[in-house]
């Protein structure tokens, strides 16, 4: 998988973004936590306004409707009363009148927070439950303890919904406004005591229920009253001491015992309402206390936020330019290293190759930083190191050239002798087996030659042997099949009457040669090679088709990149001299050699040859047959 690159400015500003994006963070956790507190005080009275005053006044109503429900449920097998029936009803749509109220101011909450917001949906979910209530307490389908219960899960959820508005960073309000809610419920708790004891009787299970209750909300008011502030605590300690209290609390043992004596609701609700009244104006006050708490947290948050960005803000200029800076010497660097690369050591290559004296200039980079001066100061040691290494190569490659080439002209001569030695002996011999050995020898002598010469094309010489006049090219293409070993493979086939200019004859001879003989290696010794040639627009092109088993697509793409732009002669890849030798050739006369796959699953060599090394042939050609060493062909294969 391809790795992600990135410029060096783009790392440095990265690693600068680290710290500094650390210090932004910090900064806003610092602003945001410090401002939330502000923010929280300050949406106090907001929520004071639209969510806890409404739920008072909503809680208040379910509270009187759930106590005329359990009176009426207390009726039941009594003469109604239309009386006490138009009384709840009447009760039911001022509670109704309340929850419309309560969906109306709830409906901002929900941009204050999720749990804010998922309270009141619960309080809402349990409100719908009302109107499914009230057609069961009215038909009598549900007990008066069960009825009790359902208005109690509601008046439950509205109180969950208090619990979480008080929840705010300034503790002694929050723990105030706790207490207060505990207070408000210990309210609650009396009012359900007066729907329990609605009537002029309890039964067992209503009994223990008030007796529960009772418990519970004194025990409440007793834990509240202790850890009020002593003006809270005050106002409270005085209605817990008056005369009203005390007598409720004997009215509230006398229904533990048994019995409900008379003017307990009266007692009670007036006892509520006082309750009610206390909770209010201890809400009212610390709803005030809030407001100047709010306002000191603001100022702490503003110098805290601004010394912090103006903090932030020198952080990243100091950051930015020092990054700045070092990015720029190595985007310095990094340009000389890559003039290095692209420009100066191809152009002394290129000029060691012409033979010419080369010259390199030192890297000089503007810097400051001591790194970046050595690492300079390393690519300019790489540049010296690189140019001796091209010199060697260049005075090594240049030294195998001289060997090639000597071995070759020797060889040549040698070769030479041989060839004159052996045509003597061909015409002196008159023994057909003796005739036929020297023939082998002969042939032997040209496959020899040609590999000389292929010495002489890779140390960069032009070989010795060349024709004053043209050729005709089925003469050429024979006499290429005639310097291969297994000649006798190969089938030329006739071709239109066109010659090849004399000194390029002996090169493409020399070139369809080297075509033929790797037609022969890499295909199957029973099949034949087939060499043909037709006219076409741009000169005249010989095909050498064999049926061997092909080149991979990757493989004769590659041999194609090589032919047609012929690379420096490497002594390690010595598996593919040929073709070496035959895009050397193909480059120095213009001539482009492809390619491609043939109709037998083989490969298709084609040589097209421009048309300003063609001629018109005027002399008579032989047709094609299988391949025999004719004068005609033997003159040419000796470039006689």
């Amino acid at each position: 998988m391809a790795r992600s690159r990135r410029t060096i400015r783009t790392k440095i500003v990265g690693l600068l973004l680290v710290p500094l994006f650390s210090m932004v963070v910090l900064w806003g956790v610092i602003t945001s936590v410090t401002a939330s507190e502000s923010l929280q005080l300050k949406q106090y009275s907001t929520l004071w306004t639209n969510l806890r005053l409404p739920t008072y006044g909503l809680i208040a109503e379910l509270q009187r409707e759930r106590l005329g429900s359990a009176m009426l449920m207390h009726r039941r097998g009594l003469p109604r009363d239309s009386g006490k029936n138009s009384a709840l009803n009447a009760q039911r749509s001022r509670t109704d009148h309340a929850v419309d109220n309560f969906r109306r101011l709830t409906a901002l909450s929900m941009n204050y927070s999720p749990s804010i917001a998922s309270k009141v949906k619960g309080a809402l979910a349990q409100l719908g439950k009302l109107d499914s209530l009230r057609g069961e307490i009215d038909v009598h389908l549900v007990p008066r303890l069960t009825a009790v219960e359902t208005y109690n899960a509601v008046i439950d959820s509205l109180f969950g919904l208090h619990r979480r508005v008080a929840l705010i960073d300034d503790i002694p309000i929050y723990e105030q406004s706790s207490i207060m809610i505990d207070v408000g419920f210990a309210k609650e708790l009396l009012t359900r005591e007066q729907a329990i004891a609605s009537g002029s009787r309890v039964s067992a299970d209503e009994r223990r229920v008030f007796t529960q209750l009772v418990g519970n909300r004194r025990f409440l008011i007793d834990q509240a009253i202790a850890e009020l502030d002593s003006g809270l605590r005050e106002p409270q300690v005085a209605l817990l001491t008056s005369a009203d209290y005390q007598r409720m609390r004997v009215m509230e043992d006398q229904i533990i015992a048994g019995r409900v004596p008379a003017g307990w609701q009266s007692t009670a609700d007036a006892m509520a309402k006082s309750f009610e009244d206390l909770q209010m104006a201890a809400s009212t006050l610390l709803v005030a206390e809030a407001e100047p708490v709010a306002n000191r947290v603001i100022e702490r948050a503003l110098i805290l936020g601004g010394t912090g960005l103006v903090l932030v803000v020198v952080s990243i200029a100091i950051s930015l330019r020092a990054g700045t800076r070092l990015s720029k010497e190595l985007a310095a660097l990094r340009e000389a290293a890559r003039v290095v690369a692209t420009d100066r050591l191809p152009q002394v290559v290129a000029k060691l190759r012409a033979g010419q004296d080369v010259e390199v200039r030192e890297i000089e980079v503007a810097s400051t930083t001591t790194e970046i001066d050595d690492v300079g100061q390393a690519f300019s040691t790489v540049q010296r190191t690189a140019v001796e290494a091209a010199v060697g190569q260049a005075q090594l490659r240049e030294g195998v050239g001289h060997v090639f080439r000597n071995l070759a002209r020797r060889s040549q001569t040698l070769l030479h002798r041989q060839r004159i030695q052996l045509e003597g002996m061909q015409h002196k011999a008159t023994d057909p087996d003796a005739l036929e050995d020297l023939f082998r020898l002969d042939h032997l002598t040209t496959r020899m030659r040609r590999h000389a010469e292929g010495l002489i094309i890779l140390s960069g010489a032009t070989p010795g042997r060349g024709w004053s006049k043209p050729v005709p090219l089925l003469d050429v293409a024979r006499g290429a099949a005639a310097e291969v070993e297994d000649y006798q493979r190969v089938m030329v086939e006739n071709m239109p009457k066109h010659a090849l200019l004399g000194p390029l004859v002996g090169d493409v001879i020399h070139l369809i040669a080297e075509l033929i003989e790797n037609a022969t290696v890499y295909s199957p010794p029973q099949t034949p090679v087939i060499v043909r040639g037709q006219a076409a627009a741009r000169g005249f092109a010989i095909e050498v088709e064999d049926r061997g088993k092909g080149l991979k697509a990757e493989e004769q793409a590659e041999l194609n990149a090589r032919l047609a732009d012929p690379p420096e002669f490497d002594l390690a890849d010595s598996d593919r001299l040929g073709l070496f030798v035959v895009s050397r050739l193909a480059a120095r006369h213009d001539i482009r050699v492809t390619l491609r796959g043939s109709p037998y699953g083989g490969t298709t060599a084609i040589v097209l040859i421009p048309a300003e090394h063609v001629t018109q042939e005027h002399a008579p050609q032989q047709n094609g047959a299988p391949l025999r060493k004719t004068d005609r062909v033997m003159k040419v294969v000796r470039g006689e």
